[in-house]
């Protein structure tokens, strides 16, 4: 199974200089697990409702005057749409994350999550989870 076959194709996006305050009203609305942030239609970072509390409310920032490129993960992961849902789940499984955003041709197409695998592939995700647990663990 391919990831384009499950990912979800229409994703929330912000941009790179707006405010951690508008990224929160996003979430309120949107009721969603992260943002995709954008500077220039391309993805630059990703900004996770961990990302949210732990540098913006833990660090006592003011939320209207901080910018979400500010606090995003920049980093991030990605797989490609032609990739094995298999091979996501082996990036997120090594990197701890549960979220990868998905590319096709250099641009940024989807997202594809843990709960998308485990819809569409119990069998995949019980070893994963088994495993994520045990790493939890040991770190």
């Amino acid at each position: 199974m391919l990831v384009k076959e499950i990912m979800v194709k229409q994703v929330i996006t912000i941009d790179a200089n707006a405010s951690v305050y508008d990224a929160c009203m996003i979430y309120k609305e949107k009721k969603v697990g992260c943002l995709i942030v954008t500077k220039e239609e391309t993805c630059v970072g990703i900004v996770t409702e961990r990302d949210l509390i732990e540098r913006t409310i833990c660090q006592q920032r003011n939320p209207e005057n901080t910018k979400v490129h500010e606090i995003m993960s920049h980093d991030i992961k990605v797989v490609n749409a032609l990739d094995t849902v298999e091979k996501a789940l082996e990036t997120m499984k090594h990197y701890k994350i549960k979220k990868l955003p998905v590319i096709s041709s250099e641009k940024f197409v989807g997202i594809i999550t843990i709960t998308d695998i485990a819809k569409a592939r119990p069998d995949l995700s019980e070893r994963f989870m088994e495993s994520w647990m045990k790493a939890q663990w040991r770190d």
